[in-house]
């Protein structure tokens, strides 16, 4: 098997109906290796041809794969699955090299985005329907779940792996095809999957790979081949592309950004609490949306819960992302690493006290990579911008209160509600947290309460817009239709037209 893209291209085209595709216009942008702050290679930037002819390879492609037996579609997944374990080292350096994050996070990237692959492989059985027989004058009633057509995913910079993996395998085990469209930031990963794919006897057109930006978006979003529509982004665009699929009478499943508490109570173990805290914060240099960004500390132990954070903090190994023993890699891009450092400069002038400044700093060797470093800010009020609105960064804010309740209050009252922990050795304030507190997805002790892939990720508030989570038998409806029949024999049916609304009898 010939990998292309272990060693990415200077150019990443597109991947159109089990081929490269080079694409129709001649627009690109640059792919950066944040590292050394320097181009590594361009991505190609799709047109609405381009497009179109995704969506034509992708219509082409359904109607043999929709009446593909499910147990045939997960074979496909089967073998998808022993070849993303095969060439996992390969998926990951790819994504360290353009993303950013440290090789082992990405290998654990991977490895939750395989998961779902695994998930898929169970098909047969999360499409069965159910059968009621006899529901009244020879009559049997059951249902089935349909796959809806093509597809689409627009996927974020910080998982090019894992999210579309949360997307593709669920939408193709249905039935559906499948057009992903990667952000450009880090598009390698994609080629790649792409290529697994093939490898592993899908057939032409069923997966699909679109590089592009807002051109590629709006395409998808209007063009009317396409049924449904999932996205993982920020909030303000994740309500652009729930409203406008809506407008268009598409499913769309869109998860926003979020602002993640971490709540520490004063019986927690606060070494654990503070490990918790700096892999959470910091780890992926704080671009994750499950990342925790602000500490919520209940009663008198913050003074010695920050002091354990800014300890841990200092000893940080910030270093390219392939550097032995990195525990933290740049920013994806320069303005991304701008837009950070401005909301550093925002925290100063509104009154929060900087515990720790992560702006400047220089990694030998890599002096003109994106780097910021580990900042900490304590005495955080609700109102302040960096309370308030997503950082994506490594920007860690410390709220205090002085109860439970006001812990709670304070959380519910944030227009996000994405992801959210509690730090207790009671297990009554663990189960009064778990049913009062209004996120989507809750840790007790667990810092990052990220789903396994036979349960469902997403948000509440302006987290999520839709009406499903995603993966799991959430994405499994997500990505099917149902369906409902009747039956019944001429040798039991009375003979006559009926006038009354038919009943069980």
């Amino acid at each position: 098997m010939s990998l292309t893209y272990v060693h990415a291209s200077d150019l990443v085209p597109h991947w159109i109906g089990g081929n490269i595709h080079s694409g129709i216009g001649e627009r690109n942008a640059p792919v950066f290796d944040p590292a050394l702050g320097a181009v590594a290679r361009e991505v190609r930037l799709a047109e609405q041809a381009d497009v179109d002819a995704a969506v034509a390879a992708a219509s082409q492609a359904f109607p043999a794969w929709a009446a593909t037996t499910p147990q045939r579609r997960a074979r496909v997944m089967l073998k998808m699955q022993a070849l993303v374990e095969r060439h996992a080292k390969d998926i990951a350096r790819l994504i360290t090299r353009e993303h950013g994050k440290t090789f082992p996070d990405a290998q654990g990237e991977v490895q939750r985005g395989l998961e779902v692959i695994e998930f898929a492989c169970g098909i047969p059985q999360l499409l069965k329907g159910q059968y009621s027989d006899n529901v009244g004058g020879g009559i049997s009633n059951w249902s089935q779940r349909m796959p809806l057509g093509v597809t689409a995913g627009i996927t974020p910079f910080n998982f090019p792996f894992m999210v579309p993996m949360w997307m593709a395998p669920v939408a193709i085990a249905c039935g559906n095809t499948f057009i992903l469209k990667p952000s450009e930031r880090d598009p390698s990963p994609s080629l790649l999957t792409a290529e697994l794919f093939r490898e592993a006897g899908l057939p032409d057109g069923v997966f699909n790979v679109l590089q592009g930006d807002k051109v590629a978006v709006d395409g998808l979003l209007n063009h009317p081949d396409v049924q449904a529509v999932s996205f993982v982004g920020s909030t303000p665009i994740a309500r652009y592309i729930y409203e406008t699929a809506a407008k268009n009478g598409k499913r769309a499943q869109a998860l926003g950004g979020a602002k993640n508490h971490m709540v520490v109570m004063p019986d927690a173990d606060l070494d654990q609490a503070a490990d918790a805290l700096i892999g959470s914060a910091y780890g992926s240099a704080g671009e994750r949306c499950m990342a925790i960004s602000v500490a919520v500390v209940v009663g008198d132990v913050a003074d010695t819960l920050v002091d354990k954070v800014v300890d841990r903090a200092r000893k940080l190994n910030i270093n390219d992302g392939e550097a032995e023993g990195a525990d933290m890699g740049p920013i994806v891009t320069a303005a991304a690493k701008e837009r950070i450092e401005g909301y550093i400069d925002a925290g100063v002038r509104e009154g929060a006290t900087l515990v720790l400044d992560g702006r400047g700093l220089k990694v030998p060797g890599r002096e003109h990579g994106f780097f910021t470093g580990a900042t900490l800010f304590d005495h955080v009020k609700p109102g302040m911008s960096i309370y308030e609105e997503e950082i994506f960064g490594p920007v860690l804010s410390v709220v205090r209160v002085a109860t439970f309740a006001e812990a709670v209050e304070l959380i519910n009252n944030h227009a996000y509600g994405n992801g959210v922990a509690c730090f207790t050795r009671d297990g009554g304030t663990a189960q009064a947290f778990a049913q009062t507190i209004q996120v989507g997805m809750v840790g007790i002790n667990v810092p990052i309460p990220v789903p396994m892939a036979w349960h469902s990720f997403g948000g509440w508030k302006q987290s999520l817009f839709g009406d499903h989570h995603a993966y799991g038998e959430e994405g499994v409806r997500f990505y099917t239709r149902y369906k409902s029949i009747m039956q019944r024999w001429p040798d039991s049916t009375s003979k006559g037209p009926e006038f009354v609304m038919p009943v069980n009898k």
